[in-house]
């Protein structure tokens, strides 16, 4: 039940009313911004909601199932405040956001009236449409454990437990040229063998792509040059001389658990499961191996 305060139910009450609405966005990496369908800015708990940026929220309704259906906010992009480039390298994706109802003649007088995370978001132009989900969106998300063969976990998660800041899982280097708009030769990583940070995770630390972070494709070493092939180009071109850290990468089979990592105790799949050619198998007459024992695969060893 939301706690509204006296002096702002008495404002309710009496019809008349000077109230906006208020956007407090939260990033994942800490940023706060704040926005606001008022004619000037408001301050809201130290957060400067900024007016004039055509910011307005479409009305909600939620469904019995809690789940909020049809919730969006619009607005224009500015430098001072949101930017293309910020959307673009996913700076706002799942970010926090806050709605306040709030009295403009005195803001401390407020009430929160929704919470939830920014969803899928469009941009046209000058200006930007975000879906809000709200909170019991994250009951329609799947979790649990799922049986698979390869490995459930994330390399260097809590659950695989291999440390990736140990030196040999973790390098750093520059771009030394572009091949393409996400294939680039880089140098500083001449010690490790081909394909270690294939599916690994690439940080930039200098150029415009500064803080962002991207999944690698693929590591190749030929010909004494090292060759980086991201999954998708990123926010910003990236140009020679721009800086990184890398570290290793998993495919999450049994095999490389097992002779890359030594970390068999903590392999989170299920690598014997019988696969769906042993399930549909039938025997065969005259077949090789139809000697009455059992046709599961033998154990790893390991």
């Amino acid at each position: 039940m939301r706690a509204v305060p006296s002096a702002l139910q008495a404002k309710l009450d009496s019809g008349v009313t000077t109230l906006a609405r208020c956007w407090k966005v939260t990033r994942r990496d800490g940023v706060v911004n704040g926005f606001t369908d008022h004619d000037r800015d408001l301050v809201l708990d130290g957060v400067t909601c900024r007016a004039g940026t055509g910011f307005a929220g479409s009305e909600a309704t939620s469904r019995f199932d809690l789940s909020v259906d049809g919730a969006e906010i619009s607005g224009a992009l500015a430098d001072e405040s949101l930017t293309d480039d910020d959307l673009a390298a996913g700076r706002y994706d799942a970010a926090e956001i806050e709605t306040w109802l709030v009295d403009w003649s005195d803001p401390s007088l407020k009430v929160l009236t929704a919470r939830g995370t920014l969803g899928e978001v469009k941009r046209e132009a000058n200006a930007f449409t975000a879906e809000v989900r709200g909170l019991a969106d994250a009951l329609s998300q799947e979790s649990g454990r799922l049986y698979t063969v390869r490995c459930g976990a994330d390399l260097g998660d809590h659950r695989c437990k291999i440390d990736l800041t140990a030196a040999g899982f973790r390098g750093s280097g520059a771009v030394v040229a572009i091949d393409g708009t996400s294939d680039f030769v880089a140098s500083g990583l001449g010690g490790f063998a081909d394909g270690w940070f294939s599916a690994g995770r690439l940080s930039w630390t200098s150029g415009a792509n500064t803080g962002l972070s991207i999944e690698i494709k693929l590591h190749r070493v030929s010909g004494g040059a090292v060759r980086l092939t991201l999954w998708q180009a990123m926010a910003e071109a990236i140009v020679a001389g721009d800086t990184f850290t890398v570290t290793a990468g998993c495919d999450k089979r049994f095999v490389t658990c097992r002779d890359r990592f030594a970390n068999t105790a903590n392999f989170r799949g299920f690598p014997h499961i019988p696969g769906n050619d042993f399930l549909i198998a039938t025997p065969a007459q005259g077949a090789p191996g139809n000697d009455g024992l059992s046709l599961a695969p033998p154990f790893l060893p390991g």
